[in-house]
């Protein structure tokens, strides 16, 4: 009896590994490797104190699912495996729809062929597309994304609903993640991006190392209290606990349900830098540059269904979170090199 977890090795899946284990659950990982480093699981055994199977495999290659399934009894799967750089899936979408749709279909054929009909979904607050105002409630419309990534995230949920509506067996998770930061407190495991980085907190946390030499800062001249871009971050152990507490739902009850993992307050670019620079002490020079097309001004979630149904709430503040990711970013200046 086991959890499943799809690209367990990457910054979000290695700390839901670690969370999970603490929460009392079996493990059982699995992962590609494509924007991941296996020493990230070499940490997660060690700050655990416990060992786990991996199986290096893509959520596309049915045998090697079915290896998994023949060798364990996998109650559920947490779903991370995915591409997800919004810039590369206008580049590459193909890859995206092939990976990150026909991949998860590959996943739930396979589940399906070994009676495993529990899964818990990283989905984005992408699928809010940018006509929703704030802050987001699940009930909103969802679809009008702007990029490949986002719609392969709306797809999937599409998909996961129509199977639970075929199949009342089935008991599907969709958490909709809003901006992840932060490390593991010991700064052993932490988000370590390949390449520049597409978000903004390690493009921060490497201004302030010296890997690069400023922060550029897309338009000041939005309407928010300092005019630069408000979005809601939250810590990524906190969001690997909503996990734990989306998987003791999924156990507990059939269907689809959809959730906002954030912590319901919004911080301004500037804001999380100013607060970057207090608690840390370190200087984090920036530019201020023009907008980016399809950003927009303000974007938080309403997490009160999580609160009243998954009795999960965010506890960590934007200190913790600067905090942690410098103390990760210090002690590992390359990552996991």
């Amino acid at each position: 009896m086991a959890i499943l977890i799809t690209g367990g090795c990457g910054f979000i899946g290695s700390h839901t590994c670690l969370e999970m284990m603490s929460a009392g659950y079996d493990i059982v990982v699995m992962d590609n490797y494509y924007n991941s480093d296996p020493i990230a699981l070499e940490r997660v055994r060690a700050l655990a104190g416990r060992d786990f199977p991996f199986y290096e495999c893509d959520i596309r290659d049915a045998d090697g699912l079915r290896n998994i399934f023949e060798h364990h009894t996998i109650d559920a799967v947490i779903h991370f495996a995915g591409l997800k750089a919004v810039g590369e899936s206008v580049q590459k979408p193909l890859e995206y729809y092939d990976n990150n749709v026909g991949g998860t279909v590959t996943l739930c054929e396979v589940m399906a062929e070994y009676g495993c009909k529990r899964m818990i979904f990283s989905s984005s607050a992408t699928v809010y597309g940018m006509g929703n105002p704030s802050p987001l409630l699940e009930t909103y419309p969802t679809g009008a994304v702007t990029n490949p990534y986002g719609r392969t995230k709306y797809v999937i949920e599409e998909i996961l609903k129509d199977l639970c509506v075929s199949d009342p067996e089935w008991s599907v998770v969709l958490l909709r993640y809003f901006n992840p930061i932060g490390a593991h407190e010991s700064g052993q495991i932490g988000e370590n991006p390949n390449g520049i980085p597409n978000n903004l907190m390690p493009y921060v946390s490497q201004v302030a190392i010296g890997k690069r030499p400023f922060l550029s800062v897309f338009g000041d001249d939005y309407d928010t209290p300092d005019g630069t871009g408000v979005r809601d971050y939250i810590h990524v152990v906190d969001l690997a606990k909503g996990h734990v507490k989306a998987t003791d739902y999924a156990l507990e009850n059939a269907g689809a349900e959809v959730f906002n993992l954030g912590t319901g307050k919004g911080t301004s670019v500037l804001d999380l830098v100013k607060t970057f620079e207090k608690v840390n002490g370190v200087p984090v020079p920036y530019k201020v540059v023009a907008r980016r097309a399809g950003d927009i001004a303000t974007c938080y979630s309403d997490p009160t269904k999580a609160k009243e149904v998954l009795h999960w709430v965010a506890e960590k503040d934007l200190e913790d979170m600067c905090r942690d990711t410098w103390k990760w970013q210090s002690q590992n200046p390359d990552g996991f090199c």
